[in-house]
């Protein structure tokens, strides 16, 4: 009776990790290896719409430039780079609080992202376009596909906001950030 108990343990167990994919790597898997965007930080080339509610000479399309800032009618120049747009809508509305309007009602949004670059064993290494939601295997798509020699299993992934690159799984899920730059490495035979 132990036996048969043990028998039917072991084929459950062999038809989970056969019908539920990813389930055997899923326990492999470390948080270390799982790449987490952290909330979106404005930066040189991003370009914001921003609406002042009743205050149409106040609303438009904005870059911001290499200095970080945009340039806003009516208050000037004001910080962009490195703040989230709920922070940045919070930096238009104080700054026209500021002896131009009494109660302004912000709004702002991000309508084109600063673009990612790929290199490495692609067929088409270069800079293009980002797209919200955007994962390394559609930038890898985007570039042309991998060469032969490339390495299917890991990516490195250098944020434009940091100086150290780092390597992830090349899974379907690993994002992409605007202004990344992907690096596909070659295989080792």
């Amino acid at each position: 009776m132990q036996r048969l108990f043990s028998l039917l343990v072991a084929v459950a167990a062999i038809c989970s990790a056969v019908l539920i994919p990813g389930a055997v790597q899923a326990q492999d898997a470390t948080p270390a290896e799982i790449r987490i965007l952290p909330e979106y930080r404005l930066g040189s080339g991003d370009k914001v719409r921003v609406i002042t509610f009743g205050e149409e000479s106040l609303t438009g399309e904005f870059f911001v430039g290499g200095s970080g800032n945009i340039s806003l009618p009516l208050i000037g120049e004001v910080r962009a780079q490195g703040l989230t747009v709920p922070e940045l809508q919070t930096s238009v509305e104080t700054a026209l609080k500021e002896g131009y309007l009494r109660e302004p009602r912000v709004s702002v949004e991000v309508l084109n992202y600063r673009p990612f670059y790929i290199l490495g064993e692609v067929e088409s290494p270069g800079e293009y376009p980002y797209t919200n939601g955007l994962s390394v295997l559609n930038a890898v798509a985007t570039a042309g596909g991998f060469t032969y020699r490339a390495n299917k299993r890991v990516v490195f992934i250098k944020r434009s906001d940091t100086d150290d690159e780092r390597q992830f799984p090349l899974t379907p899920l690993t994002p992409v950030a605007p202004g990344d730059t992907i690096r596909i490495n070659e295989r080792f035979f």
